[in-house]
């Protein structure tokens, strides 16, 4: 059996990231000739539906008061009293920040191996034999082929990757219910707020970003970045530097540690441009700087570079683009 970690939306439905898990998990059964199982979090709800049309003939729900808080210790150490009593050949999860915490606490429970973000799983010829991964390595700028050798493979895998092929749909999915021995006394973090994403055009999906870091001097100066996006039609982002002083929420960070963009045209104001934000952005088709330090990484990277102080460039340009608008 693959054991596939399913992520739900707001309503219940499996996210993007798990159905891309689900379908190369799949992939990964068919290799091996076994069947595929989903396990995820709380009531069914009409979880059993939607897997049933993906080929997922088996749930299993994981179902206590401390999973509620979305403990990532509590996830973990319930997943792997499930993995200990099913013995999965693999057990695959989105390589998102949240299941590849609870994959982490999993393994540590188990006392097995986590290869994470991985792009490719190869299982060996034989039973027995160690499988082959493909990974991401120091934010995607690097890929690492490793062996992965354990009695039970876990794995994360990275969002984005290709999807495998459609399988035909499951008649009917069987339920298995499991409450798991979790110690309430034990310290463990929790979710304490859920704060909704905004509604239309985000960071994934805007043609235009353009984003802030320690140039823009603080939350005030993000009126010009917002100015500027409305008139492109673009979202705003910031760097880790304007997301630790508070300027924006974390939902807006671009880089190794927020979100990874790849819009049509990025546009970095005041952005050094270090290795954590590189990453986030490395794959837009288009990039402006905005900086003082004509030297600074960014500006040495981007398409196009306007060496100038963010208060002054960027009041001229919506300046110039008001005019060509007629607003």
């Amino acid at each position: 059996m693959v054991l596939t970690v399913i992520e739900r939306n707001g309503d219940g439905t499996p996210t993007a990231e798990s159905a891309e898990v689900l379908a190369a998990a799949r992939d990964l059964a068919e290799q091996l000739g076994v069947p595929v199982a989903a396990v995820a979090v709380g009531d069914a709800g009409d979880l059993p539906d939607d897997l049933a049309k993906r080929g997922v003939a088996q749930l299993h729900l994981l179902q206590h008061a401390l999973l509620a808080d979305g403990s990532p210790s509590c996830t973990g150490e319930a997943l792997s009293q499930l993995v200990a009593a099913q013995r999965p050949a693999a057990v695959l999860a989105p390589g998102t920040d949240r299941s590849t915490e609870a994959m982490a606490w999993a393994a540590a429970e188990l006392g097995v191996p986590l290869a994470t973000a991985c792009t490719e799983i190869r299982p060996g010829i034989r039973p027995g034999e160690p499988w082959e991964v493909t990974r991401e390595r120091s934010g995607g700028i690097l890929l690492e082929d490793a062996v992965l050798d354990a009695p039970i493979r876990l794995a994360t895998v990275r969002p984005g990757a290709p999807v495998p092929s459609e399988t035909a749909a499951a008649h009917e999915v069987t339920v298995h219910v499991l409450v798991p021995d979790l110690d309430a006394s034990v310290p463990r973090a929790r979710l304490v707020d859920r704060r909704p994403r905004a509604a239309g055009m985000t960071l994934t999906t805007a043609p235009v970003v353009v984003a802030g870091g320690r140039g823009v001097g603080g939350a005030d100066g993000d009126a010009v970045l917002e100015e500027l996006a409305g008139l492109v039609g673009g979202a705003v982002g910031c760097s880790r530097v304007a997301t630790n002083n508070g300027w924006r929420p974390h939902a807006d960070q671009v880089g190794l540690t927020g979100t990874r963009i790849s819009p049509d045209l990025y546009v970095a104001c005041g952005i050094s441009g270090a290795t954590q934000h590189w990453v986030g952005c490395m794959n837009a088709r288009s990039i402006l700087a905005v900086n003082t330090d004509p030297e600074a990484p960014m500006v040495t990277r981007a398409t196009w570079a306007v060496i100038g102080d963010v208060h002054e460039v960027l009041p001229a340009v919506i300046a110039e683009l008001r005019r060509r608008s007629g607003r």
